[in-house]
C-alpha cells in the first residue's frame, strides 16, 4: 500500500484549500470547477522518486464515487460498495467494504475537492514549459504532525488542467507526478470498477467484510 499512499499524495494533495491568498484560491476552485462537470475521466501519469530516480507508470479512472486505481503492480477495484486491492507479485485479491473514511488519500474520486480544508496555500509563480503557461500554488498542511512539507502544483493558465505535482516530505523525499494523458467523459460500464476473480486465473480471494 505504500505506494498508493503516495498515489494519494499525488491526487489528494493536488487540490486544497487556502484563506489568504486570492490568487491561489481563484486557480484551485477553476481547476476544481472543470472536473466536477465530467461525468468520469481517465488520468494516465508518471511517477518519479527525484531521490532513486526511481520511475513508474499509473492510472487512474473514475466515476462518481467508483474508482480503479493500478500502479506498481498492483491495482484497486472500487465498484462504490465493496473495495478490492489486487497485487500481481502474489496473486493475491483483499476485499473489503468501501468505506470513504477509512480510504481517505488513496481516493481519486475526491483529488478535486480535497482542498477545500487542511491546508493554507499560495500563489508562487508563472511558467511557460513548451509554449504553454503554467501557474503554480504551494500549499502546506495545517497538521504539524503531517509527513508533508509541501505540495506544489502546477495548473494550465489557460484551460485550468492539472500538469504535474511535486511533494516535498518532510523527511526531504520529493516525489514528481506528471499526467502524460488525460481523458474526459469516458464510456465506462459499471462492472470495469468490481473486482473480477475469473479474469485473474489462480487469485487468491482474502475477504475482511
Amino acid at each position: 500500500m505504500r505506494k498508493f499512499l503516495v498515489i494519494a499524495l499525488l491526487f489528494a494533495s493536488s487540490f486544497l484549500h487556502a484563506q489568504n491568498d486570492k490568487r491561489a484560491t481563484a486557480i484551485l476552485d477553476a481547476m476544481s470547477n472543470k472536473y466536477k462537470t465530467m461525468t468520469s475521466f481517465k488520468v494516465a501519469f508518471t511517477y518519479t522518486n527525484e531521490g532513486s530516480k526511481e520511475t513508474l507508470k499509473g492510472d487512474a479512472t473514475v466515476k462518481g464515487t467508483k474508482f480503479r486505481l493500478k500502479m506498481a503492480g498492483q491495482e484497486i477495484f472500487n465498484d462504490g460498495k465493496v473495495m478490492t486491492t489486487y497485487i500481481k507479485e502474489s496473486n493475491e485479491a483483499t476485499v473489503n467494504n468501501y468505506d470513504p473514511k477509512e480510504v481517505g488519500d488513496i481516493d481519486p474520486t475526491k483529488v478535486y475537492t480535497i482542498y477545500k480544508k487542511g491546508y493554507k496555500y499560495v500563489f508562487i509563480e508563472e511558467v511557460t514549459e513548451s509554449g504553454k503557461v503554467y501557474e503554480v500554488v504551494e500549499l502546506s498542511p495545517e497538521k504539524k504532525e503531517s509527513k508533508i512539507s509541501k505540495v506544489q502544483i502546477k495548473v494550465d493558465k489557460k484551460d485550468k488542467s492539472v500538469k504535474s505535482w511535486k511533494v516535498i516530505q518532510r523527511s526531504g523525499q520529493r516525489l514528481t507526478f506528471k499526467v502524460d494523458k488525460f481523458t474526459p467523459n469516458v464510456a465506462v460500464e459499471e462492472k470495469f470498477f468490481a473486482f473480477d476473480p475469473t479474469q485473474y486465473k489462480g487469485v487468491e480471494v482474502i475477504d475482511l467484510r
